[in-house]
């Protein structure tokens, strides 16, 4: 699929900022409101003003602010790090292991501290929102390490579906098995929607512990062997994968 064209019509400052590549929305908004912005040569204090990207200047400590590169990229994330640019705990982010010269990228998704594996990082917010949209269905893919022996009755209540204690019902979109030993087993569970800790919830709602978490893959790009904790640039084939996909 081809990359969205540009939108022509308005959008807020702030919004404007991360479009470009500058920074994330929450943190233009903090640039905004500390004076630190001008738009068209006015200091602009309202992270809503209404920008157009291909008419209006923007400036940030008075240095115009230009179109970033795009950037894409794949991290195979260890367990322990946040999945933020900054956490109120003082914990350490994904951040840390992306390269300090690097242009302001975010993460598409997210992984939760314990879990690990693929994690997408870009600076087009476009083919972001792309990417985690229902619509793209995108398949995401698990190998999961589980406190239970795995048998078929386990899968089917998977793909059914298990209720959590809020009474939210969460199920895969296919489970099957990867080896097990005595008392635990690997198993491959693939979704294709992404709720907040879907797959914790939905073991632990089945009465099952998860001793490990590991995303190997998003639709038909696969983490390969990318060394744990290691960055790399999406292909522009591998690229092409997804916009297959989504």
């Amino acid at each position: 699929m081809a990359a969205a064209a540009e939108p022509s019509r308005r959008i807020g400052l702030a919004r404007a900022l991360s479009k470009l590549g500058y920074c994330s929305r929450s943190q233009g908004f903090e640039l905004i409101r500390n004076g630190r912005v001008r738009l068209n040569g006015n200091v602009a204090r309202d992270p809503e003003a209404p920008v157009h990207l291909e008419r209006d200047r923007i400036e940030v400590d008075q240095a115009s602010v230009p179109s970033a590169e795009k950037i894409y990229l794949m991290m195979n994330k260890p367990r322990g790090l946040v999945t933020s640019a900054a956490d109120e705990k003082g914990r350490e982010t994904v951040y840390s292991l992306l390269p300090r010269d690097l242009p302001w990228v975010a993460p598409i998704g997210r992984l939760d501290k314990a879990s690990e594996g693929l994690l997408l990082f870009t600076n087009d917010s476009e083919w972001g929102a792309r990417m985690l949209a229902p619509e793209s269905h995108l398949d995401r893919n698990y190998h999961v390490q589980i406190r239970a022996q795995a048998d078929d009755s386990l899968f089917h209540r998977l793909m059914r579906g298990v209720r959590t204690e809020s009474g939210l019902l969460l199920s895969a979109k296919r489970v099957t098995s990867v080896r097990h030993g005595k008392t635990n087993s690997w198993i491959e569970i693939v979704l294709d929607e992404g709720k907040n800790r879907h797959i914790r919830r939905m073991l632990e709602g089945a009465g099952i512990e998860v001793m490990r978490l590991v995303r190997i893959a998003i639709g038909d790009l696969k983490l390969g062997d990318l060394p744990k904790g290691r960055v790399r640039p999406l292909t522009p084939e591998e690229r092409g994968l997804l916009d297959e996909n989504g």
